[in-house]
């Protein structure tokens, strides 16, 4: 599947981009809205995320567009959140509307949703439970289960825990954690990451002292074992 990213925000999307290519994806970028139109003609995504403030064709003329060519499933960035504004974007023909700050995984939960109503994530969709071990999510309901058993966890619990299981084995440091899964958050701080890593064993091990799943790689990060 390819996505197609645009926002003059080059930090942002950096950050899109690595989410979305652990998550599978091919992922193509620009940085104004005529290249958004340009890359929407010339490659051919299956979905587009485009900003609305970007230099040179904002994102809502770049969105008007490209509907006279395509019907690819369009997410809208913005830092606007009047419903003026939501309706100006679908009036220009976004499908969807994520106002930022967001958090990087609802973005990722929009993008599946889309593409499953599109019919173009159709086989990547048909798995809706990720299980590893004895922890399983349910990712549309966002429920958490041990052994079978219904644990209640937070938003951000159920954040961490996704992610951790969808990049397993692999090492990620504290810093790696609040950047990608608190974003904008500013004000988190790395003892954040600690107590939900804590929190996260306490629900989810069966004994959080000698945890199985939800490891500690000592000077360096937290990461899941399969």
């Amino acid at each position: 599947m390819k996505i197609l990213v645009v926002d003059d925000e080059e930090l942002l999307v950096k950050g899109i981009r690595f989410n979305l290519q652990n998550d599978g994806y091919e992922v193509i970028t620009g940085c104004n809205g005529m290249e958004a139109v340009t890359l929407a003609q010339s490659q051919n995504p299956d979905l587009i995320v485009l900003d609305v403030m970007m230099p040179q064709m904002d994102g809502l003329t770049a969105c008007s567009k490209i509907r006279e060519f395509s019907n690819v499933p369009i997410i809208l960035l913005t830092a606007k959140a009047d419903d003026m504004d939501k309706l100006m974007g679908f009036d220009n023909g976004a499908d969807d509307y994520l106002t930022k700050p967001f958090n990087i995984l609802e973005l990722k939960a929009r993008i599946r949703a889309l593409l499953r109503r599109s019919g173009a994530g159709v086989q990547k969709e048909e798995v809706k439970l990720l299980t590893i071990g004895s922890i399983s999510l349910d990712m549309d309901a966002r429920n958490a289960y041990r052994s079978g058993q219904l644990v209640e966890l937070t938003a951000k619990e159920f954040d961490v825990i996704e992610f951790l299981m969808r990049n397993p084995n692999r090492v990620y440091s504290r810093e790696a954690l609040l950047d990608t899964i608190w974003a904008y958050e500013y004000k988190s701080d790395i003892r954040t990451v600690d107590v939900h890593i804590r929190r996260l064993r306490e629900k989810l091990e069966n004994n959080p002292a000698e945890p199985n799943y939800i490891m500690t790689k000592w000077g360096v990060g937290y990461y899941f074992r399969k």
